[in-house]
C-alpha cells in the first residue's frame, strides 16, 4: 500500500496571507475591468447605431465626454 496525500498541506495563517491577498486583488481587478466594460458598451451601442447616417448629434458633447472620463477614471481608481 502506497501512502496518499491527497495533493495539499497544511500551512498556518502567515503563510496563506499573501494567498488571500492575491487571490482579493484578482477578484477586485475582475469587478473593475467588467464595470468597464459595462461603461464602454452603451457608448459602442450607440455610435453603431443608424450606421448609414453620416453625422451624429451630440449636444454638449464636451461636458458628457468629461463626465464619461471622470467615471472611467473612477472605475480604474477603484
Amino acid at each position: 500500500m502506497t501512502d496518499f496525500d491527497f495533493g495539499f498541506t497544511a500551512v498556518d495563517e502567515e503563510e496563506l496571507h499573501p494567498t488571500t491577498l492575491a487571490l482579493d486583488e484578482k477578484a477586485n481587478a475582475e469587478q473593475r475591468l467588467d464595470a468597464l466594460y459595462a461603461a464602454i458598451m452603451p457608448l459602442l451601442t450607440n455610435l453603431e447605431k443608424n450606421p448609414e447616417k453620416e453625422y451624429i448629434l451630440w449636444p454638449d458633447r464636451l461636458a458628457k465626454i468629461g463626465e464619461f472620463r471622470d467615471h472611467l477614471t473612477k472605475i480604474v481608481a477603484g
